[in-house]
């Protein structure tokens, strides 16, 4: 708060200015108006919890094997090329209702092999893709 003191014929001004007051007001105003949209999203997830989901292995299921090295078998049967893994998944592809493909990585294999596999599938048209993996060990 400020006062003014003036000399104008030896009265005292006092007046309190509110300018200062209005200027802090507006900035914390307009602060809130840009902080609350960016705290509340709009959109509603369910965002997923940690869990050890139970799957069945169904015989129609396709199960593509990756191991440490980046061999890609199919069930037991080793693929050398990429191109031989996309005709046999078009085949599968084909199949009504589509069968479910099941990637079992190594966890000491390369990316590459893994993605050569999706890469695949994604040419051979299939929709349904699964990364099979054991549940963590409990103590």
């Amino acid at each position: 708060m400020a006062m003014n003191v003036g000399q104008q014929d030896g009265e005292v001004i006092s007046s309190i200015n509110t300018t200062p007051l209005v200027d802090v007001m507006l900035v914390l105003l307009i602060i809130f108006l840009i902080t609350v949209p960016v705290v509340t999203t709009s959109i509603p997830l369910s965002l997923p919890k940690e869990r050890i989901e139970l799957r069945e292995t169904k015989p129609e299921n396709v199960i593509i094997s990756v191991d440490r090295n980046g061999d890609i078998f199919w069930y037991e049967a080793k693929i050398n090329k990429v191109e031989a893994l996309v005709a046999k998944l078009k085949v599968s592809a084909k199949i009504k209702p589509q069968p479910e493909v099941q990637i079992r990585g190594d966890m000491d294999a390369h990316y590459e092999g893994v993605g050569k596999v999706l890469l695949a599938c994604q040419m051979a048209g299939i929709v349904k893709v699964a990364f099979i993996t054991e549940p963590p060990a409990l103590n």
